[in-house]
This record gives structure tokens, sequence and C-alpha cells, in this order.
């Protein structure tokens, strides 16, 4: 079967899918519902049912596959980003699996769109070391070798200049301080630099919704390796929730 479910839960919003995972394409509507402003376990997992019961329900053979703001470890959530501490530490795979009466893969929102660039997107046929970045309140990344991803990589939380790289490099750090486009891409320079350093990357990616206004400040960074924007935008977390669903 080819066919799965994806669901992207954010701090903001919960949308989902059905995906033809050989082609990247959605084959349902796609629903979104905001996500509870509690952000707390039990409001979610309540809306991920809700969403699931709009989409028609889903049959008994179907994989299902859930991304999350959150670094996943073994099922466990043990960090959360804009949503309530209350997923620190918590068995969150299980707690959606008991809500839904099925297994289901679990894993990083970041990490599921750098699958699906890689398999649907910006990134597909290119071999090596693809390394997806986010910009946005934070920074997101994902690393993928050869189609096989290295989950957490968690690089928005390099120590640049004795802090967090996300804080100085942001889309939210540009809006806050009010930077300006070529400003904003020396602190951009700064941090890809680093990560071409440690990493020696075959192709860097961007997302995030700045990613829209690419030609402002892609250009005006100079690297060893093509910096170019992702593609799959709003549908990059569904696709590659669905995607590692089925390879599951």
């Amino acid at each position: 079967m080819t066919h799965a479910l994806g669901i992207d839960i954010g701090g903001t919003g919960i949308k989902g899918a059905v995906v033809d995972t050989a082609t990247g394409e959605l084959v349902s509507e796609r629903k979104k519902i905001a996500t509870p402003k509690s952000g707390k376990p039990d409001a979610i997992v309540k809306v991920v049912v809700e969403l699931i019961a709009q989409l028609g329900g889903i049959s008994p053979n179907m994989p299902v596959g859930v991304c999350f703001p959150a670094i996943v470890h073994n099922g466990k959530t043990m960090s959360a980003a804009n949503i309530s501490d209350e997923w620190i530490g918590l068995e969150a795979e299980k707690l959606f699996e008991k809500a839904l009466g099925r297994d289901i893969h679990f894993v990083n929102d970041a990490d599921a769109a750098g699958v699906a660039e890689v398999r649907y997107g910006a990134a597909k046929g290119v071999p090596g070391l693809v390394l997806l970045t986010t910009l946005g309140t934070g920074i997101g990344s994902a690393l993928i070798y050869n189609g096989t991803l290295v989950p957490n990589s968690e690089l928005g939380h390099l120590q640049i200049g004795g802090r967090d790289a996300e804080k100085g490099a942001s889309f939210s750090a540009k809006e806050r301080r009010r930077l300006s486009w070529k400003s904003w891409a020396k602190r951009l320079q700064r941090y890809y630099s680093h990560l071409e350093l440690l990493f020696s990357p075959d192709l860097i990616l961007v997302g995030g919704g700045v990613s829209k206004s690419h030609e402002k400040f892609l250009p005006l960074l100079k690297l060893n390796a093509p910096i170019i924007p992702a593609t799959l935008r709003n549908n990059a977390g569904i696709l590659g929730a669905a995607g590692l669903a089925v390879k599951e």
C-alpha cells in the first residue's frame, strides 16, 4: 500500500491529509484545525482524533505518521516548542496510539519536512548529505544522508558567539531587531558557514515561511554547497510523516 495518513502538529495549527507516498501527492482534502491554546497533551490528542474524523476516518491497514514540534526519542517527547511543558518526558507515541487504536510512526516535525524534501521536493535525487533548516520562530533542522534520516539534529541550538544560533539568526530575530535583509544575511552567513565547517553538506535547503522571499537573502550567502529554498512548504510535515510511516 502506498497511501498513508500524515498528521502535522504545530504550535498554531494541526493539519493532515492522506498521501500517495509513491508520488508525494495528496489524495484527500487537506484539513486543518487550530492547535488548542493550552497546548496540553489531552487537548491536542482530542483535536487529532477530530481531524481524522473530518478526513473520513482511516482504513484499518492504512499507515499513520505524526510529526510533532519536539525532540522525539524512542517515542518520548523530550522538549516542547510553542506547546505545553507537560509534553516533556511524556510517552507521546503511546498516548496517540492509545487514542487512535493503532500503531503510528512518530517523528520530529523538522525531520519529517527534511525527509519530504528529499523524497518529493527540492532535494529529490541528490546523493550524499542534505541539510534542511527552517527559519522561523527558531531554527529547525534535519540531516538526511543518502535518503536515511539522522534524527533530532537540533542545529538551531548550536552555540555561536556564546548563545544559541537561533537567537540571532532565526527569522523572528530579524523581525524583532528590525534587521534589513543584508544585515540578517550576515548573521545567516556566520551560521551556515559554521554548519559547513561541521558537516560539509552536499546541499543546504532553507524552509520556513521566509523561504518565499529567498531571492532577498539567499543570493547574499557565499558557501561551498548549493543553498536553495525548500519547495513543499506547508505540506512538508504531512508528506514526510506519511512517507516514514510506510517505510516502517
